[in-house]
């Protein structure tokens, strides 16, 4: 009878087992997945960095931006059209014309007689053309100071390239570091729970002191509590890593030691501060934005000068029932002085 009840149970639940089988071998295996590990370079560390980037990202608009207004300021050297036109509703106008004779003289006609028409609306449109000739040079250090500033925004880009690839470098090392410290911690903890079960057996056959014993267990257990700090340690550092080459913060990153292995030249201190003098990016931009703001300071200037254009153009006009005029095209050079 037992037997029968548990074959029953049996077939009844094999289901809910199997199902929750399954279900722990999936979680299993999630884990196994989150928790990838990835071996990197030095190298590619700093190729990561370099594409994932937003600082970078954020520089490449701002250089994009300012060759936008280099473009913009050599538009002004270009010619420039406009085309506008009006209609009017004129609400019982007086007006006169006044015309010359054949015989030098003159007549004068009212517009509420004469037998003129009255009007009542008018109609005008203007297409213009103008090139400008001279403009006290604010065309030219416009262009000017929009280039200085393209060179320094490039600069400053440049620059951004260095400090994220220091950054790389930095963050490169410190996951080394703590990978270090933490497989150096564990040596001393295997070789610290050894120690224990040498004295623990001296202390069972009276041959230490009970106390030396608990000091030795005391030490164990300060080296795990250093195991814990060095293994959280070193899973900060690979998260920061993570976020900044573009991994999942899940990835277990494992440095690549043997990029250490290459031997490097050494020069003076007085070498590398002239490299240092020569290779600043920010002091090569602030450089140009000095120029951008002396080239700055001339265009203000340039509004002490007329400007002066050619221009050219058509004018069409309809005054229905009086005038109506068309192609009345016009060419002449224009002066503005402020």
């Amino acid at each position: 009878m037992n037997r029968s009840l548990i074959n029953v149970f049996t077939k009844k639940y094999s289901f809910f087992f199997i199902a929750v089988l399954f279900l722990i071998m999936n979680l299993f295996s999630f884990n196994a997945k989150g928790q990838e590990v990835k071996k990197l370079s030095m190298q590619e560390t700093i190729n990561l960095s370099l594409k994932n980037s937003h600082i970078l990202q954020a520089s490449s608009a701002r250089i994009e931006q300012a060759q936008a207004a280099v473009k913009q300021a050599t538009n002004y050297r270009l010619p420039s059209a406009n085309i506008s036109g009006s209609y009017l509703y004129l609400a019982n106008p007086s007006y006169s014309l006044k015309l010359k004779t054949q015989g030098g003289g003159s007549t004068d006609t009212s517009g509420h007689g004469g037998g003129l028409p009255k009007i009542s609306q008018a109609m005008y449109g203007i297409f213009n053309v103008s090139l400008p000739i001279y403009t006290g040079g604010k065309i030219k250090y416009g262009i000017e100071s929009a280039k200085y500033l393209e060179q320094a925004i490039s600069l400053d880009a440049e620059h951004n390239i260095e400090g994220v690839i220091l950054n790389s470098i930095q963050a490169y090392i410190n996951l080394y570091k703590a990978a270090a410290t933490r497989d150096v911690v564990k040596e001393n903890l295997l070789q610290s729970k050894k120690r224990d079960s040498v004295l623990s057996r001296l202390e069972e056959n009276g041959l230490l002191a009970r106390n030396d014993l608990l000091k030795s267990e005391l030490q164990t257990s300060n080296i795990e509590l250093s195991l814990l700090d060095a293994e959280s340690n070193l899973k900060m550092a690979s998260v920061n890593m993570d976020l900044m080459i573009g991994y999942p913060e899940a990835t277990i990153l494992q440095p690549d030691t043997t990029s250490f292995s290459k031997g490097i030249s050494l020069k003076t201190i007085d070498e590398y501060e002239q490299l240092a003098v020569q290779n600043r990016k920010d002091m090569q931009s602030l450089n140009f934005r000095k120029q951008a703001a002396v080239a700055g300071i001339s265009y203000a200037k340039s509004d002490y000068y007329p400007s002066i254009a050619l221009s050219a153009g058509d004018v069409a006009a309809n005054i229905p029932g009086l005038l109506s005029i068309s192609f009345a095209g016009n060419i002449g050079v224009g002066v503005r002085y402020d």
